[in-house]
């Protein structure tokens, strides 16, 4: 399909006079028949360099020199970057009865800002819009559906930054070293990355089936257990969940003293460690802080055997010593994260707990009963930072007997 040089602005969402701009320095070049969808998205990327700053004349002097090039946005892999379609999202939210916010939400979830009504969608956004028209449709609240768009956004976005940094690290820049100048690479890396697009694709979606899978067998556990305790055949235990912290001690001076490539080994040993362990007993990371971890546990009892395995674990791996804390009682799920003051006491106790050492509240001790090969010391009543009551704490170790 060939374009008219209004097309192409049209298309890639620039004034006009940016496209003529853009032919005036040799950075689009019609074809006899017309501008290509490759030219589009030059257009698309060469604006998004400018308002970053990157000066049009100094680029078009370097593809003119042939130090950079744009060729590769021609391959498949590059169709990412995608025009825009004619319609608006007030009219998409009009055609749909999917809410105006909703759609806001899906766009900053690709990492865009937020839309004015009158902005027009893009291509691939106009593939994301079925599926949260068919939520509605089922009565999904849109509240919800903003909580989970913005969730796989922030996912997405970390996604994307490490693979570009890997991109960067591991296939451009050994390229750079042996020589090759920056219009070299989109030749050198277009068949590699042409063959990758797909499979990445196919890899993420395995990869989110398989956290789906984890995550319906929640559902599946709880409707099973209302089902059965409303006919009489099973007794439901009231059991609050767990919060546990894992802290490394001296991790920010170690990585601060060997740098980011030390920081990112010592960061990929422990999100090894603290994935399996927590998998293993029933437990999920909710987040990570730099230098350490918040995991959920449904289960304290099981939270405390892989709190004593990670420890381990992190001494076996040549990590810094780790400590933790747990405290069990009711938390507040908001946005994939857990707040409230089980969580802070949770976080406190883990501030206060000693190298190699698992620090436990009494509701912890109370909630686990009797965890097999693990045994607790009170310590008694300790005055935390932050917390207006003091808190009875337990040593939780390896049982001796």
């Amino acid at each position: 399909m060939s374009y008219t040089r209004a097309e192409v602005a049209d298309r890639a969402g620039v004034d006009p006079a940016f496209v003529d701009r853009l032919c005036e320095l040799g950075l689009l070049t019609a074809a006899p028949d017309g501008f290509t969808e490759g030219d589009v998205r030059r257009a698309r990327i060469l604006q998004s360099l400018s308002t970053a700053g990157m000066p049009l004349d100094a680029i078009g002097a370097g593809v003119r020199r042939g130090i950079v090039d744009l060729g590769f946005v021609n391959d498949p892999a590059y169709a990412l970057f995608t025009g825009l379609t004619e319609e608006t999202f007030a009219a998409a939210a009009n055609r749909t009865g999917v809410p105006f916010e909703v759609l806001s939400a899906m766009r900053e979830a690709a990492g865009s800002p937020p839309p004015r009504p009158e902005d027009r969608l893009r291509e691939l956004e106009m593939e994301a819009i079925p599926a949260i028209e068919l939520q509605i449709r089922h009565g999904i609240r849109p509240q919800a559906l903003e909580r989970l768009l913005r969730a796989m956004g922030d996912s997405l976005r970390r996604m994307a930054d490490v693979e570009a940094d890997m991109w960067m690290s591991d296939v451009m820049q050994p390229l750079f070293a042996a020589g090759a100048s920056t219009a070299d690479i989109g030749p050198q890396t277009a068949a590699f990355s042409n063959a990758l697009q797909p499979l990445s694709e196919r890899q993420i979606i395995a990869l989110y089936h398989g956290q789906q899978s984890h995550a319906w067998m929640k559902n599946f556990f709880e409707g099973f257990e209302v089902a059965l305790a409303r006919a009489g055949l099973y007794e439901a235990v009231e059991r609050p969940p767990a919060i546990c912290f894992l802290d490394l001690s001296g991790y920010t001076r170690l990585t601060e003293e060997r740098g980011d490539a030390a920081a990112a080994d010592l960061a990929a040993r422990l999100s090894r460690l603290v994935q399996k362990t927590s998998g293993q007993h029933g437990g999920k990371p909710v987040k990570w802080l730099g230098d350490g971890v918040m995991f959920h546990f449904r289960d304290p009892g099981p939270g405390v055997v892989a709190a004593l395995e990670m420890v381990d674990g992190a001494r076996e791996a040549a990590l810094p010593a780790a400590h933790v804390g747990l405290h069990s009682g009711p938390v507040l799920f908001q946005e994939g994260d857990y707040f409230g003051r089980t969580v802070n006491v949770a976080a406190r106790i883990a501030d206060y707990a000693r190298q190699n050492e698992v620090l436990v509240s009494d509701d912890v001790v109370g909630a686990s009963g009797n965890v097999p090969g693990v045994e607790f010391e009170a310590i008694g009543p300790v005055e935390l930072k932050g917390v207006t009551e003091v808190v009875s704490l337990h040593v939780a170790r390896r049982a001796t007997t």
